[in-house]
């Protein structure tokens, strides 16, 4: 495609792309989104079965999101942060309503995207607690900046090593049923076990020196993985416990992705604060934050907040945050994702059930993962994690794209995560065209044997 496509070629040329090696990278050149479909400049259409990157829940191209902007666009492009302004206080409003605090209500402090909101929620938890230390897992990713990487447990942390920007950043093990490192089979096992990891790891931590832990409701990018039964109400009675603040990272799981407005309620669990990005905007304009609990938001009242930013509640990004939580609301899409959950269910279980090489279909709400194996009976990954290797994962996706698709994913991970916009007749020929690009994918598994 490049040595074809002038634009590709332009594009190859002169942008650098996130987490890839650059040298014959060969990808459509996207120009247009409408519904739940992308389109290139050749007119080929691509259905978006990952949402972007788990961010765009209403699809593309929502006509009441875009009317909000184009409006805002004649009236007001920027405003001072340090100044109060009608959208930011409209948006600050719509977001304590929905928040998972009821009367007591929140207080937002606005980022332009995740990894800033995850940075300045740790700032905000040492300062109210006045302790040093964060708690957050091992398999997680909050962020590549300098401080959200060192937040962040997998391997993309590494590049920011040896450095340990945020300081005093402790990581622990957090379950993972399909690959339990705690060796057990039993859920329930698997959550006592985790829960008694952490009550060790901030016993030799000293609980008197750490001001919260950090963690998705749901792990995202490395797996969606689902907590078993009573895991995130553990980690909540051990806050309790030891005065500890609970963050929960909600970048991806919030806005309707796993069934409820954010995590927090699908799990019944409350924490004390609460990042938030992508679907803030459904991703139409970049747009992050972080949610205080009045209570602990109040620390501010008499001292200054110790955070900043140029771009902090850009109002082109408050109209479209306002516009998409009333789209939201009035759409029913902050619980839609109960029915896409069963759809997806179902139609990825009959996948599973078609292919040896897939070991697990697992997920919640409109948010799911398909695990690749070697084999079924010792689950060993198609592909290393961490490893140097993508092995033959490249055939699904090319698979996928080839058939008019766009999905991502992690070594041997594909997410299914469509936008919660997308009709039952849509979402069967997504499964449809995984089916086959996963035929495509145990084929190669089988060539390179």
């Amino acid at each position: 495609m490049i040595a074809h496509d002038p634009l590709a070629a332009k594009h190859a040329r002169y942008v650098l792309t996130p987490w890839a090696a650059q040298g014959g990278l060969d990808l459509p050149v996207i120009v247009r989104g409408e519904g739940v479909y992308l389109y290139d400049d050749a007119g080929n259409r691509y259905l978006d079965l990952t949402s972007g990157l788990i961010a765009v829940n209403l699809g593309h191209g929502h006509p009441a999101v875009l009317a909000a902007m184009h409006a805002q666009i004649d009236r007001l492009c920027f405003s001072p942060p340090a100044w109060f302004n009608d959208a930011r206080a409209e948006l600050g409003e719509a977001l304590s309503r929905i928040a998972p605090w009821g009367d007591e209500g929140a207080r937002a402090f606005f980022t332009t995207g995740g990894a800033g909101a995850n940075e300045d929620a740790v700032k905000f938890a040492r300062e109210i607690t006045g302790r040093p230390k964060v708690l957050a897992g091992y398999r997680s990713f909050h962020g590549s900046g300098a401080g959200s990487a060192t937040l962040t447990g997998e391997n993309r942390r590494w590049f920011n090593e040896p450095a340990n920007v945020m300081g005093h950043v402790v990581h622990f093990w957090a379950p993972y049923p399909y690959r339990s490192p705690f060796f057990t089979a039993d859920p329930a096992e698997e959550t006592q076990r985790a829960l008694q990891h952490v009550t060790d790891v901030i016993a030799a931590e000293n609980p008197a020196m750490v001001a919260a832990i950090l963690i998705e409701p749901v792990v995202g990018s490395n797996g969606v993985i689902v907590y078993p039964a009573g895991y995130l109400a553990g980690l909540r009675a051990l806050c309790d416990r030891h005065g500890i603040l609970l963050i929960l990272d909600e970048v991806m799981t919030g806005f309707g992705r796993t069934g409820s407005t954010f995590a927090s309620e699908t799990f019944g669990v409350v924490p004390d604060l609460m990042t938030f990005a992508k679907g803030v905007t459904s991703a139409y304009v970049p747009l992050g934050g972080v949610l205080v609990r009045e209570r602990y938001a109040t620390a501010f009242d008499a001292k200054p907040l110790p955070g900043g930013h140029t771009y902090s509640g850009h109002p082109l990004a408050m109209a479209a945050g306002v516009a998409a939580i009333r789209a939201y609301q009035e759409g029913g899409f902050f619980t839609r994702g109960r029915a896409i959950e069963q759809w997806l269910r179902a139609g990825l279980e009959a996948v599973r059930e078609k292919y040896e090489i897939v070991g697990e279909v697992r997920g919640v709400g409109a948010f799911f993962a398909m695990e690749f194996v070697a084999s079924r009976e010792t689950r060993e990954p198609l592909v290393a994690w961490q490893g140097a290797s993508l092995g033959v994962m490249p055939a699904l996706f090319a698979g996928l794209r080839k058939r008019g698709a766009y999905g991502f994913g992690r070594y041997n991970v594909m997410h299914v995560a469509p936008p919660l916009t997308i009709s039952d007749a849509e979402l069967d020929e997504g499964i449809a065209i995984i089916d086959a690009a996963v035929g495509d994918l145990a084929a190669a598994h089988a060539a390179s044997r």
